[in-house]
């Protein structure tokens, strides 16, 4: 399941805090192109680095980082589907704060998970999972227009929030066992998980009531 918009309500106000996460993650890909392993090696985060006191930046920089072209836009996409609704019932600075501590709880509880690890981590999957999480707390019933792919078959359904949203919870628990002890490159399971419940269990916090009640 792809998630491309929600279809249920349309945000009031221009969700120009979202649109400049994209751009910026955009631009910094460019970037790691041009510089190489260097630079990505430079700003990734290193589990080992983080649990020794070291780099700490990188559990900011990392977040704005991408492994590939099919990575950055996969997750642009999840970002778009549910960020400019949250962003309108937080407003643009609750929002960016929100999204960055929700990335920075992602990227904690992979170190938790895996303190020694020399892996670099790097990706907005974990942010866009706080995202989630506080979209499916605050507007469980929408539906999202979604392309539902199962084997040969492709099409463009309605979805409901809270199951597209608790599937893709539930396949990321099923995976955090095995994922949380690899040594070798792959999905950060850990960092969803970690940053969908940091969503769900402080997204009323950030959220703007009057900007909630206004909605329709």
């Amino acid at each position: 399941m792809i998630p491309l918009t929600d279809v249920s309500r349309r945000p009031a106000h221009f969700p120009i805090v979202t649109l400049s996460i994209i751009l910026l993650n955009f631009v910094v890909f460019l970037v790691e192109l041009a510089r190489g392993d260097a630079f990505v090696t430079k700003w990734a985060l290193i589990p080992q680095e983080i649990s020794s006191g070291h780099h700490l930046i990188t559990i900011f920089t990392a977040m704005f980082m991408h492994a590939s072209w099919s990575h950055i836009i996969g997750n642009m996409i999840f970002l778009w589907a549910f960020a400019p609704v949250i962003e309108d019932a937080m407003g643009p600075g609750r929002y960016a704060a929100f999204y960055l501590l929700g990335g920075v709880a992602a990227s904690l509880g992979q170190v938790a998970v895996s303190p020694h690890s020399t892996i670099p981590n790097l990706g907005a999957s974990g942010a866009i999972a706080a995202v989630m999480g506080a979209f499916l707390v605050t507007f469980p019933r929408d539906q999202i227009r979604s392309i539902l792919v199962i084997f040969f078959f492709v099409t463009v359904t309605y979805i409901s929030a809270v199951v597209l949203i608790g599937v893709w919870f539930i396949y990321q628990l099923l995976n955090v066992g095995t994922v949380a002890a690899a040594q070798t490159g792959g999905v950060a399971y850990v960092a969803h998980v970690s940053g969908l419940v940091f969503g769900a269990v402080f997204a009323r916090l950030f959220e703007d009531p009057n900007r909630i009640a206004g909605e329709t």
